[in-house]
């Protein structure tokens, strides 16, 4: 009994879960999407309405026969908070169901304070008392670092200054609430998967330009995270034997490069900016034309597509996705990253599709409450025992109220 109740939860929070990400569905469309019989989705269905988490929307168009009735999600079934960490902020947004931000604030933080943890745990309390009605499912939290297991959440991290800092158990005990930890880029990655480029495809090589130069990879749909939470460092691939001092103690790491902090030091060095002017500014003069700003981003796109090639050809993803604050000055980095990126794939990769994605300060945090929303699809366990605790969250809902708006197109008639 006790494996059958299991089971419909969590093909119930997958139902919802795949709405959200995909929008108002039929119930064929589900069964399809699924991999499970009409008849089981047509049971799940039922009860996900009588519990007020689904509604009946409009009829789709129809080819022929009856037309399908769509499914879509009711807007406040459930929440998930996303946060991010860097060392002097946090950035925390309220996300609903589908995906969508709510509400966000940043707050400002010392990771290296004794008392950083504590103080983290104190700005999510305030932050969870100001939102909505719906049910909370969990919290998710991006780190830049290593995380050993998502449900354990011990983080390594050299921008933070942490070592195997128990973050995941400290702020289960503060909240009494679900929590998910993991490398900030993996949590993008597993955002791209629900709601962004990535959707549809199965292997996906997801890289972060800014403050430092990440990777995430989705293989068979599921990250790839090695031995202990630490796969995805692009950044420290060697390109230089003599090369800066990078953070992680080597020397001529591609972020010790092309990471923003090196850029800023190498336009200082050249006198194309004050000593105290900041990436912006470096990006401003490559706007306005200057040859040396935009040579400077130009080598960081050629040594960024030097390094990813050689990742594609070992990974062979379907799409690669570049984001991050980097994007911004994307239109300068294009004219050395193309054509190196390119001549560096063997021939069965040339015509793999790079996406470049706007970027939105949030959109971190966004991804960490995607490591929330994500659980129902999480058949290898990645996310334990608190994945487990969001699935019953989501599963055990009756909050929603019979008036409460919905997504899709009945949202609109109101």
């Amino acid at each position: 009994m006790a494996q059958s109740t299991a089971r419909a939860d969590v093909m119930r929070s997958a139902v919802l879960a795949h709405i959200g990400a995909s929008g108002p569905t039929s119930r064929a469309d589900l069964a399809r999407e699924l991999g499970v019989s009409p008849a089981l989705i047509t049971q799940h269905t039922r009860q996900l309405i009588a519990d007020g988490l689904l509604v009946e929307l409009e009829h789709s168009p129809s080819q022929g026969g009856r037309p399908a009735r769509l499914l879509g999600l009711v807007a406040d079934a459930g929440r998930a908070i996303g946060v991010k960490i860097v060392a002097d902020h946090i950035t925390a947004v309220e996300v609903g169901i589908d995906g969508a931000v709510v509400r966000s604030a940043t707050e400002p933080f010392d990771a290296a304070a004794g008392t950083a943890v504590t103080r983290l745990g104190e700005v999510l309390r305030g932050f969870i008392a100001g939102g909505g009605e719906a049910p909370l499912l969990g919290i998710g939290v991006g780190v830049p670092g290593n995380v050993d297991e998502q449900a354990v959440g011990t983080v390594d991290s050299t921008q933070l200054g942490w070592l195997r800092v128990p973050l995941g158990e400290a702020l289960r005990r503060e909240l009494d609430l679900p929590v998910l930890v993991e490398n900030n880029v993996n949590a993008l990655a597993i955002a791209e998967a629900l709601h962004g480029q990535a959707r549809g495809h199965e292997n996906v090589l997801v890289i972060t330009i800014g403050t430092g130069v990440g990777a995430g990879l989705l293989s068979d749909s599921r990250v790839l995270r090695g031995r202990s939470g630490g796969a995805g460092e692009i950044g420290h691939t060697p390109v230089e034997e003599d090369g800066p001092l990078c953070q992680c103690g080597g020397h001529g790491c591609l972020e010790a490069l092309i990471g923003q902090s090196a850029l800023v030091a190498q336009a200082r060095e050249r006198g194309l900016i004050s000593a105290d002017a900041g990436i912006a500014v470096l990006r401003g003069l490559a706007d306005a034309g200057d040859e040396g700003a935009q040579q400077l981003f130009s080598r960081a796109g050629h040594l960024l597509g030097r390094v990813l090639a050689g990742v594609v050809n070992l990974v062979d993803p379907e799409i690669v996705i570049v984001l991050g604050e980097g994007v911004e000055a994307w239109s300068h980095w294009s004219f050395g990253f193309e054509p190196a990126f390119r001549a560096g794939l063997i021939p069965r990769n040339r015509a793999v599709p790079v996406a470049v994605e706007t970027w939105q300060d949030d959109r971190w945090a966004q991804g960490a409450a995607s490591l929330v929303l994500s659980t129902p699809f999480d058949a290898q366990g990645q996310s334990g025992e608190q994945g487990r605790l969001v699935r019953e969250r989501l599963a055990v809902s009756r909050t929603a109220s019979p008036d409460a708006a919905v997504t899709g197109p009945e949202a609109a008639k109101e």
